[in-house]
């Protein structure tokens, strides 16, 4: 009698219903070894688990090494407790049973199936077709049923990541909801603080591991908590990088608002990740606390656009970088030192009037320009902390109410310019198929309706949020004041209070009554709306 040494192949995915304990590990051995006493024609030599490997792909580790000693020669019968066991793709499964495991001389038995190709050589018949088949489908139906359950999961708030961001961990009462990390949070704090006074990403990173604190890979490994194989880290070694301080500079989750669902699969039977478009993330605001406030990420994402750049012998951006602009024709202007008698003399120029492509180039003193930029400062601190006096008198009812009637205005608008984008676009399949427009031109007017209606679909959810702010009376129609007031004390101008208060200063060149500049200053919005509150609050007293 013909003696197979067998190879006893277990698995089970996370997927599968954790409520049918014959689907554990342990009971699928259990079967396989009770069926071997009945069989002692069939000895176990080998025996591979795949716990927590789907059924859809097959490089599945212990599946892989039992094929390798298969092709070796020392596997001949492969034993699973059923044919999902082994696979749940209908076509790939199908080449195992009907040629590869043949090609090598293998019996496969699945036990609970009542599949053994020693006795019935087809091993691919009607049966084990339609188990095929009903197998995959098993697969997509739980597939969908997953992808449901996290969508909902991630537009409710919860969180659904298997790692979470360096500064935060996941509560113990509900893993699903963030908790802040106070010593990386403090961290993460210090990283923002650095940058809005100046400091350029890589010398973040130097100063964070002159200071030996460790990198998120290396703090997690460190507090064995779970991380990802690299990490923010992108140096062998675990220190902090310019990539690393970069990514935490960019990253929405430190201001309470959790953003998920930035990949997908495509299929169900793909594991390999797509990139999706910014508009098919899912934010929910407030989903836990912030490390950073709001306006310091928003003024972080400002700066990385600006010219922020330093001499080698230098440490800090300088003063007015990235902030000048040229009155005459709109280009950044650049810093150049001159020396004459052994004195320093610092200007800003305009770059373009020497090409000869500036009509009226701009060149200003910067002790002029420090001189006259601080004086509008502290004038502005001063409208701001006299302006949030005086609407501290003014009736929280009668604004939210001005508010929701603005807010609405808007998403109308917005609502009708998105029905106005669909329809077009509906119209151009039409027009296609009556010959009145190319494919080329289709694809191109597709394109650009698409477009139109995402960012009036993403200005929507913004202005919707404000709304709602207001109708829960959150709003923070006066909190951005605080900004201007904790320069109140200032008395020298330097590089935090140009990025906090200063969007740009436009300087124009000198004329009969000397030098102007024009500041746009930060909020600059929310204190015109706030004055003309005040207008309408003196015209109701006035009447």
């Amino acid at each position: 009698m013909r003696t197979y040494q067998a190879a006893k192949y277990l698995r089970r995915s996370y997927t599968d219903d954790k409520s049918i304990e014959s689907e554990s590990i342990a009971n699928q051995r259990k079967l396989i070894d009770h069926f071997l006493e009945q069989h002692p024609d069939i000895e176990a030599v080998d025996e591979q688990i795949d716990d927590g490997y789907s059924g859809v792909l097959f490089d599945r580790p212990a599946f892989q090494k039992m094929m390798r000693d298969i092709t070796d020669g020392k596997i001949n019968c492969v034993i699973v407790k059923d044919l999902s066991r082994l696979g749940r793709e209908y076509i790939e499964t199908g080449r195992y049973l009907r040629r590869i495991f043949p090609a090598y001389g293998v019996r496969f038995i699945a036990i609970n199936d009542n599949i053994d190709t020693a006795r019935d050589e087809n091993g691919d018949d009607l049966h084990v077709s339609v188990k095929n088949i009903m197998n995959e489908a098993y697969c997509r139906d739980i597939s969908v049923k997953t992808r449901s359950s996290l969508q909902v999961k991630r537009k409710n708030g919860d969180f659904v990541g298997a790692f979470t961001v360096y500064g935060y961990v996941k509560s113990e009462e509900n893993r699903n909801k963030l908790e802040i990390d106070s010593y990386a949070a403090s961290v993460v704090r210090e990283i923002y603080r650095s940058r809005l006074e100046g400091m350029s990403a890589l010398r973040i990173a130097a100063e964070l591991n002159r200071k030996g604190i460790l990198s998120p890979l290396a703090y997690k490994k460190n507090q064995s908590l779970p991380c990802a194989k690299r990490g923010f880290a992108d140096k062998e070694n675990c220190k902090w990088s310019a990539t690393a301080i970069l990514r935490i500079l960019r990253d929405e989750t430190y201001t309470g608002t959790l953003v998920q669902g930035k990949q997908a699969s495509p299929h169900f039977k793909i594991k390999e990740m797509e990139s999706l478009p910014a508009a098919d993330w899912i934010r929910v605001h407030d989903a836990h606390d912030p490390i950073v406030e709001k306006h310091d990420f928003d003024l972080v994402q400002r700066i990385r656009h600006l010219d922020t750049r330093i001499s080698p012998k230098e440490k800090q951006v300088y003063l007015f970088s990235g902030i000048l602009i040229c009155g005459c024709c709109g280009s950044r202007m650049t810093r150049k030192v001159n020396r004459a008698g052994g004195k320093e003399y610092i200007y800003y120029y305009c770059i373009e009037g020497k090409r000869g492509k500036c009509a009226r180039p701009v060149m200003v003193k910067e002790s002029d320009l420090v001189d006259c930029a601080l004086l509008s400062v502290k004038v502005q601190i001063d409208n701001v902390v006299s302006l949030e006096s005086l609407l501290n008198g003014v009736d929280q009812q009668s604004i939210n109410k001005s508010l929701v009637q603005e807010y609405t205005r808007h998403i109308e608008q917005h609502q009708r310019q998105i029905e106005e984008a669909n329809s077009f676009k509906a119209g151009l399949y039409e027009r296609l198929v009556s010959g009145l427009i190319s494919k080329d031109d289709y694809m191109m007017l597709k394109r650009r309706y698409d477009d139109q209606a995402r960012q009036l679909r993403d200005g929507l959810v913004e202005i919707e949020r404000k709304l709602n702010d207001v109708l829960e009376n959150r709003s923070e129609r006066m909190r951005w004041t605080q900004h201007f007031k904790k320069f109140s004390t200032l008395q020298a101008l330097e590089r935090k209070a140009v990025v906090h208060l200063i969007q740009y200063i436009k300087v124009h060149g000198k004329s009969e009554s000397g030098m102007r500049i024009d500041i746009r200053f930060n909020y600059q919005d929310e204190y015109q709306k706030a004055m003309a509150l005040m207008d309408v609050q003196n015209q109701r007293k006035a009447g």
